[in-house]
């Protein structure tokens, strides 16, 4: 292992794993710094200007404060893009990766109108918009925060997605909202109290609580309100595609056909875990 490799990952022992603060060191050197991974491999000797060590230093200190390493980078890779982030916003995960790509493999290119709820930094709306051609697409939040970081990815990107501040459990969302929808996504909150004990320091101490966390009493507040939402803004035959609580995937699917849904799937991730719901209005 390289030296520097080796530094950075004894820096961080006690804070990350051994895997993954390797990981965080190719990261850090390949990265943010500008290092060559194959001047990594073959160990060929690496001298850091004054400017890289101060950096360097600085990324440690804020490694070891539990501070996501997307946030102190700037970016977060979502389906091959680099995605701006920062505290305010979620960090894109590879299970809403996954999600993004079975919306794009199951519908073609068209002019179909899209809503994503809950849009945070605007991956999946972004992605969707990029990846089927044609396709109108909206997206909302209830963040200032998050939309304005959304809509930076939009315009880095080259997008035109229609960002919208708006909170879905607010009862005048369904006055205002214009129907005629061909597919609603959300990866809304979806974690319950109870879980923050389990959490990583580096989730639970920097990510935004609104954009993680539902009630122990309520944990499908937001498929509730959104399924219901759906049966107004989706054209006959829509779909309704979430990202789900692996522990409540049986009632999600419940859930959604008590509200008239049909043709329901429960999927699973990478990982076997159930974690995304599909319906059919």
């Amino acid at each position: 292992m390289h030296p520097l490799i080796t530094h950075i990952t004894r820096s961080l022992q006690g804070v990350y794993p051994p895997e993954e603060a390797k990981a965080l060191a190719l990261m850090i050197c390949c990265d943010i710094l500008g290092i060559r991974k194959l001047d990594l491999y073959t160990g060929q000797p690496i001298s850091l200007s004054d400017g890289q060590q101060l950096q360097l230093s600085d990324i440690l200190t804020r490694l070891q404060a539990n501070e996501p390493i997307q946030y102190i980078c700037g970016f977060a890779d979502f389906c091959g893009r680099e995605f701006g982030v920062g505290p305010g916003v979620l960090v894109p995960r590879p299970e809403t990766a996954e999600l993004a790509r079975l919306i794009v493999s199951e519908n073609s290119a068209s002019s179909d109108r899209i809503l994503d709820i809950g849009t945070g930094s605007g991956c999946i709306a972004i992605t969707l918009y990029l990846e089927l051609p044609g396709a109108e697409v909206d997206a909302w939040d209830v963040s200032p925060e998050a939309l304005e970081v959304a809509r930076a990815n939009n315009r880095k990107l080259g997008a035109n997605v229609r960002f919208q501040l708006c909170d879905v459990l607010d009862e005048a969302t369904m006055a205002t909202a214009q129907p005629g929808y061909r597919l609603i996504v959300s990866n809304p909150p979806y974690i319950v109290e109870k879980e923050r004990a389990t959490m990583a320091p580096n989730v639970l101490e920097w990510e935004p609580a609104g954009a993680l966390f539902v009630p122990d009493a309520d944990p499908l507040l937001f498929y509730r309100r959104i399924a219901r939402l759906g049966r107004t803004l989706l054209e006959p035959g829509g779909r309704l595609y979430f990202e789900i609580n692996q522990a409540y995937g049986l009632q999600t699917t419940q859930l959604l056909e008590a509200e008239g849904y049909r043709h329901i799937r429960l999927l699973k991730d990478l990982y076997d875990n159930d974690r995304f719901a599909v319906a059919t209005l």
